[in-house]
């Protein structure tokens, strides 16, 4: 887990730094397009972080739910949590 930990830390401080890097091209005025595509760049990196998460999730709560023998517990966890990422 500390392995994933870190990684995970690393992309959201890297979002975390374009969101910063998007709003001083807005203050500064800067073309919308260049905006959107760092705005495109960091949806895409923040995406990527929940691919993480969502990855560790079904590693290790989805695992135990199964490992209970309540496997509809589990599916209903896992479309709850699907639910939640892809909107």
């Amino acid at each position: 887990m500390a392995a994933d930990k870190a990684a995970l830390l690393r992309r959201l401080r890297r979002v975390e730094g374009q969101i910063r890097g998007i709003t001083k091209m807005v203050e500064r005025e800067q073309s919308c397009t260049d905006i959107l595509t760092q705005v495109a760049a960091a949806k895409a990196a923040l995406h990527q972080a929940g691919v993480l998460i969502l990855e560790h999730h079904a590693q290790t709560c989805l695992a135990e739910a199964l490992a209970t023998g309540d496997p509809q517990k589990a599916a209903e966890e896992v479309a709850a949590v699907l639910k939640k990422f892809l909107v």
